[in-house]
């Protein structure tokens, strides 16, 4: 029914909302984004994606705008986008969850049949759209300081490398779940870049999180500091930005790396991922002990994970707590 869709449809923007929290100072002119769902580890639903995008898309027009700080409430940046709300689109046979996506009623378009490449192909191609919120940062015109966390995994990880500029918490850790559970992810093009490759091809290897000092000395972050101090030097840094030279230098700046990103592949990097990401499902298993996203789904997300993850040195582990624990 159209009314049911219409209240779904709102429901679902109130909801990105308060997961999405924005916030603007016309003085200082710097405006700040703030992932709430700590309960969630600030995973964002696929509405609060949209409303994050639409937000940079904003601000970058906003003249009230000079200088974006993204930051996560709680104890974490965050640890990627809602995987099972991702799962229960994408395997739903109605197809207007994932068109809302697209932002498409449901009505308006047949989507691909479950059968043909384009129906997986098409929302990984779609992770390299600004308006899909994944690679957005790369098209804001304004200067963006990502404040880094506790957990900084798959698509927040997304988001700290495509910042202008990084500070992070001493005990913050970065990677993507996916090269440990299915082995691609929409920005590797731009990580290959700004960690190194030799770096980047043992987190992607070895699936294994790289520590926030790791992660400066591989040049990916500007500044480490201790946690009690995180806000206060992001707001150094802002501030230094924001107080710099006119907007409109920012702007013509910002074209310059734009154009400096694009001649490196930036986004030929994002369609590139996107398509072998694609192929995700095509991919055999060497044994039984292969552990495959769709048998984790089935036998229980968390505990597949938990229980994978334990297979790796702490080092080498994903969550926190697995880390604290012996071999």
């Amino acid at each position: 029914m159209p009314g049911s869709d219409q209240s779904a449809a709102h429901s679902d923007r109130s909801e990105a909302e308060k997961i999405i929290r924005y916030d603007k100072d016309p003085t200082t002119r710097i405006a700040t984004i703030t992932f709430d769902r700590p309960d969630q580890l600030n995973a964002p639903t696929i509405a609060a994606r949209l409303r994050y995008a639409d937000l940079l898309h904003r601000a970058s027009v906003d003249d009230d705008v000079k200088v974006l700080v993204v930051r996560g409430a709680g104890d974490d940046l965050g640890s990627g986008a809602d995987l099972p709300e991702f799962m229960e689109v994408q395997n739903s046979p109605a197809q207007g969850p994932r068109l809302a996506e697209y932002k498409i009623g449901p009505d308006e378009v047949r989507y691909p049949p479950k059968e043909s490449f384009r129906h997986g192909a098409t929302i990984s191609q779609w992770y390299a759209n600004a308006q899909a919120g994944c690679r957005s940062l790369q098209e804001f015109k304004k200067i963006s300081i990502v404040e880094v966390k506790g957990y900084c995994y798959g698509w927040h990880f997304y988001q700290a490398a495509d910042a202008d500029l990084v500070i992070s918490s001493d005990d913050a850790l970065f990677g993507h779940p996916s090269f440990r559970y299915y082995g691609w992810g929409p920005r590797m093009w731009t990580w290959a870049q700004t960690m190194g490759l030799r770096r980047f091809q043992e987190m992607v290897f070895t699936g294994r999180a790289f520590s926030a000092q790791e992660m400066y000395d591989c040049n990916f972050l500007n500044k480490v500091v201790a946690r009690a101090d995180l806000e206060a030097e992001t707001a150094k840094y802002a501030l230094a930005c924001a107080r710099n030279r006119p907007t409109d230098t920012v702007f013509m700046q910002k074209v310059f790396f734009e154009v400096m990103k694009q001649h490196q592949g930036e986004y030929m990097g994002s369609l590139l991922s996107g398509f072998f990401e694609s192929m995700g499902g095509h991919i055999h298993a060497d044994d039984d002990g292969d552990l495959m996203l769709g048998n984790a789904f089935e036998g229980g997300l968390n505990n597949s994970v938990k229980d994978n993850d334990a297979q790796f040195p702490p080092e080498f582990r994903l969550s926190k707590s697995g880390r604290e624990q012996p071999e």
